[in-house]
């Protein structure tokens, strides 16, 4: 078992390797266990501030039959069965970087009334959420909006959407590219990593009236 001791560039150029089982060979012999380790680190801080027992999800790619993921992940959530139509938190990678997410995906029942207690508490949210946060509008996709974008302009339509778009999604977080010399050092990171679900938490919080 992988114990997670920083990410290295060979953890991102797994994502370069051709063919869908000698990538997914790599993932869950290298980069799987990194995220299963990281989130059992998280889970009782996690489960501490929510309020809930978390339990953790690691990406396996199951549905995949020809192409190779371009990314991959471990989520926490409050249900053993399950976390796609839950709120959850994401840690994960792309090639370019890593991330970790507070995130409600399009198979949550309650977007709609989320984007509402997001409008509600709008001005709230906006002071908490530090500068160096991004949020993105699609977790299948590595862009990411900057938070002084989302806070300048881009806030109400995201939330528009998250409430009429049935595809919509809304995710906040962090970002690490591969570059940032952070990422090799395991103790910084998981400051990181705690520091942003601590930020993170009001976000799941403003969920927990609607699950």
């Amino acid at each position: 078992m992988t114990t997670f001791n920083g990410f290295s560039q060979k953890d991102f150029d797994v994502f370069t390797i051709n063919g869908l089982d000698e990538r997914m060979t790599e993932l869950k012999s290298r980069i799987s266990p990194k995220l299963q380790d990281i989130a059992e680190r998280l889970e009782p801080t996690v489960s501490s501030l929510a309020g809930d027992q978390m339990y953790i999800h690691v990406a396996k790619h199951a549905r995949r039959k020809t192409n190779p993921p371009n990314d991959t992940w471990a989520a926490l959530a409050n249900n053993q069965r399950g976390y796609k139509k839950l709120p959850h938190f994401q840690i994960g990678m792309w090639e370019s970087h890593v991330f970790i997410w507070f995130a409600v995906i399009y198979e949550s029942p309650i977007k709609e009334d989320f984007a509402k207690q997001l409008k509600s508490n709008k001005q709230e949210i906006l002071s908490q959420i530090p500068d160096n946060f991004v949020w993105s509008k699609d977790h299948t996709k590595p862009e990411t909006i900057s938070h002084k974008d989302v806070k300048d302009r881009e806030f109400d339509e995201l939330v528009e959407r998250l409430e009429t778009v049935k595809k919509a999604e809304i995710l906040c977080g962090q970002v690490f590219n591969r570059d940032d010399e952070r990422l090799q050092d395991e103790e910084t990171m998981m400051e990181l990593f705690d520091e942003a679900v601590r930020t993170l938490m009001p976000l799941y919080n403003l969920t927990k009236k609607l699950q």
